[in-house]
């Protein structure tokens, strides 16, 4: 086959045949299919059923398989290491010691599985000690998943050579994918699966249980949010940790916890002993020592002016901080303040708003599902299909408890002829060359009981042995009857399940160590002066700033070429949003923005312009501040500075513009007027206007927006304005080039949204609306 038939339309479909040819991009793809869900199945990603990663369950199997139970001694981590690659994860031991390592970390894990001795690294990011050196064994809560894996409970399949057996899952008793939680990313899915309290997480199960059509909001009564090793408090609210677990995607903003201790002569410190997830003395001691002792930035010749009041800021609070921790105490961060009058919540705010004492949890709940494919899954869907598995694994228990009980009551009949018999039976065998056969005829035996009469000492043909034959054969077909009726019972099966499910919080639950009390996020509301500045952005897209109001532009100079593109007044401590061609938006913040009478400094060096995008308008206000935005084919809305705001140098997506569309000047909405009275004012290119109520006028985050003002081909919108009251001022230009002010009385001129609107007098080409002065 040549090249030609390799890639021609023929050759598309797979080949079968040992030899034969495969399409090379049919190849590729199945390919990388194949190795992403072994990725996604094998690696990454743990199962809703038992919680555990592959090499996870393995290290748990192979230790059980070794002894290594609570009460055993511990033996070397490198000897367990050696069993779990030798017998079932052919990979490399670094791997499996890692696992091993975080299933024995404290801080890591919720509830840890292996109880280990020696070095296992510390929440400061020290690792741990080398295999050779440490020891492990399992922990008693790690019982949990296997004190059930003998009892037909899970399907066994061969190790990757064939020579061994290892269990599919492991029996949990309890949903341990949320009592630890999980952290992975395999190819196109990453997973987050915060921790859980034991007893909250089981108490949801039992209430599930109870009432299966129990929403999201009435279980998050008994699992009210995450419960993390390290304590802390979660100050997300309830309703936002609510729609995290209904749609199994969200975050969490957990918070230290601390404590003001007094001292002599008024004297007071703070000190830190909870912290959230991912903090750690180290991360934050490293985090001060960069806002007191700032570097200059890449690509910067100063401080910036944000870097300069952040350091005098934590100067002039903070005198002194160090790590008290110790064997007694995991964490104790002591914070001494400059002054003891300063108020110690806002002492602990800005600590808090520039440090990791505050930060993000993300919830990424996904997990593969007892259906073997991975998947999102909300915080009911996954007690759900736990309890489904749980459903199962008590009814394999039962059932092979049955088969148990059936061949033991089936040896002990066998047993109790022989005792009725026992003179004829001793004949039988002493007589016959074949007893096996003899025996089955003449007392009706089966193969089983045959051979179990064969293999019993005549000691246990004793009278006192036979009350016990009737003692025991009594008890298990009472066993027999109790476990056929639990079997036959759905309603027993779920009470059964019950009890163990509240036997096991009894025996392994603990207090909730994370606090959950709702509060705002800390935000270093002021770390510049509050003072009045005025931006400018030339044509060619240089930026700079002055200090104060009002300023002259004819007397501002710009580099040959170049002029005046778009000014604001602002203020120091409001973001100042910058508009490009594409109706994309992008935040520089002010202290950014150099002062002083050289020409500044490109705006692309503070906003990374996307697609070829240049910059055209400049807006700043507060959050709150609101502004009519349209494009020139005649769409637009009002959005708030908030909405246009963002932390991504690369902006956001803002106003949907068409292709050759291009983007009008944004016009401010004016606060202190009477929402009742502004109208919004257009004008197109064809010298129409139309006004109307701006209440009309939807407001949005990004779009492209309402149909402001109807359109003939060939026309655009040219110009849009916000007055209050019944006049409004044009500027425009005359076809003869010259530029004059029209005073327009909009009473003449009143329409509704989306209509032509009436040409002026005059053929007038419209730039700008306002409100006379």
């Amino acid at each position: 086959m040549n090249s030609e038939d390799l890639f021609s339309d023929e050759s598309n479909e797979p080949q079968g045949g040992h030899g034969e040819w495969i399409a090379l991009d049919q190849y590729a793809e199945r390919a990388y299919l194949e190795y992403a869900m072994s990725v996604v199945k094998g690696r990454a990603l743990p199962e809703v059923s038992d919680g555990q990663k592959p090499v996870q369950r393995r290290i748990l199997y192979a230790m059980r398989d070794m002894g290594l139970t609570a009460g055993a001694k511990p033996v070397k981590s490198a000897r367990v290491v050696g069993e779990i690659l030798g017998k079932y994860h052919p990979h490399g031991d670094s791997s499996a010691y890692e696992a091993l390592v975080r299933m024995a970390q404290d801080f890591t894990l919720r509830y840890p599985l292996i109880d280990g001795q020696g070095n296992f690294g510390s929440r400061d990011g020290d690792g741990a000690a080398a295999m050779r050196y440490t020891e492990a064994r399992l922990t008693p809560i790690a019982e949990l998943l296997l004190s059930e894996i003998d009892m037909g409970t899970v399907d066994f399949v061969p190790n990757y050579d064939g020579a061994f057996q290892e269990p599919q899952r492991l029996p949990a008793r309890l949903p341990m994918v949320l009592l630890n939680g999980a952290s992975g990313i395999a190819v196109g899915l990453a997973t987050e699966i915060p921790p859980h309290n034991l007893g909250e997480v089981a108490s949801a199960c039992i209430a599930l249980l109870d009432n299966p059509e129990l929403t999201t909001a009435e279980l998050m009564a008994h699992v009210p949010g995450p419960d993390f090793p390290g304590g802390g408090q979660i100050i997300t609210p309830p309703e936002d940790i609510r729609l995290a677990y209904e749609g199994g995607r969200g975050s969490v903003r957990v918070r230290a916890r601390w404590e003001v201790e007094k001292l002599a002569r008024g004297q007071w410190r703070a000190i830190v002993t909870e912290m959230p997830p991912g903090a750690s003395a180290q991360k934050v001691l490293a985090e001060i020592e960069e806002a007191t002792n700032p570097k200059v930035r890449p690509g910067k010749k100063a401080l910036s002016t944000e870097q300069q009041n952040l350091k005098s800021l934590m100067l002039s609070i903070l005198d002194r901080v160090r790590d008290e921790s110790d064997g007694e105490h995991p964490v104790r961060l002591v914070f001494e303040p400059k002054s003891s009058r300063q108020d110690p919540d806002e002492f602990m705010n800005v600590l808090l708003a520039q440090t990791s004492l505050e930060g993000n949890v993300p919830m990424n709940l996904v997990m593969i599902g007892l259906d073997g494919r991975p998947g999102q899954k909300g915080l009911k869907a996954i007690l759900q299909e736990w309890l489904e598995f749980r459903h199962i694994t008590v009814t394999r228990r039962l059932e092979h408890r049955l088969r148990q009980v059936g061949r033991r009551i089936h040896i002990l009949e066998g047993r109790m002829i022989v005792f009725i018999h026992i003179d004829e039976v001793i004949r039988v065998i002493r007589e016959s060359d074949e007893p096996k056969p003899e025996l089955m005829k003449a007392f009706g035996l089966t193969d089983l009981q045959a051979e179990d009469i064969l293999e019993i000492r005549l000691r246990q043909l004793a009278r006192l042995e036979g009350f016990k034959l009737e003692k025991e054969l009594s008890e298990l077909r009472d066993e027999r009857e109790k476990l056929q009726a639990t079997l036959d019972s759905p309603a027993a099966r779920r009470r059964l399940i019950i009890r163990e499910l509240k036997a096991d919080a009894q025996k392994y639950g603990d207090a909730r160590r994370t606090e959950i009390r709702p509060a705002e996020r800390a935000v270093l509301t002021q770390t510049v002066a509050d003072e009045p500045i005025t931006v400018i952005l030339s044509q060619k897209g240089w930026i700079r700033a002055r200090m104060g109001h009002h300023i002259d532009t004819a007397t501002l100079s710009f580099k040959d070429g170049d002029a005046l593109a778009s000014v604001v007044e602002t203020r120091t401590v409001w973001p100042v949003i910058v508009l490009d061609t594409h109706g994309r938006a992008y935040t520089v913040d002010s202290a950014d923005v150099p002062t002083g009478r050289g020409d500044g400094v490109p705006v692309a060096s503070l906003i990374g312009l996307q697609d070829g995008g240049k910059p055209l308008h400049l807006l700043s206000g507060p959050d709150s501040a609101r502004f009519v935005v349209a494009g020139s084919a005649g769409y637009g809305f009002v959005a708030r500075i908030g909405d246009m705001a963002g932390r991504v140098k690369a902006g956001k997506a803002f106003l949907a513009l068409d292709e050759g569309e291009t983007l009008l000047p944004p016009v401010a909405v004016p606060a202190s007027a009477n929402p009742d009275s502004l109208r919004l004012v257009t004008a197109s290119s064809a010298a129409k206007v139309v006004a109307w109520p701006l209440s009309e006028l939807k407001e949005m985050a990004k779009g492209r927006g309402l149909l402001l003002m109807a359109l003939e081909t060939g026309e655009t919108l040219s110009a849009v304005g916000v007055v209050s009251g019944e006049k409004a001022v044009l500027d425009t230009t005359s076809p003869r080039g010259k530029s004059a002010e029209e005073k327009l009385a909009l009473n003449d001129y009143l329409g509704k949204r989306g209509k032509k609107g009436k040409p002026l007098p005059r053929k007038l080409t419209v730039h700008a609306i306002r409100q006379p002065e």
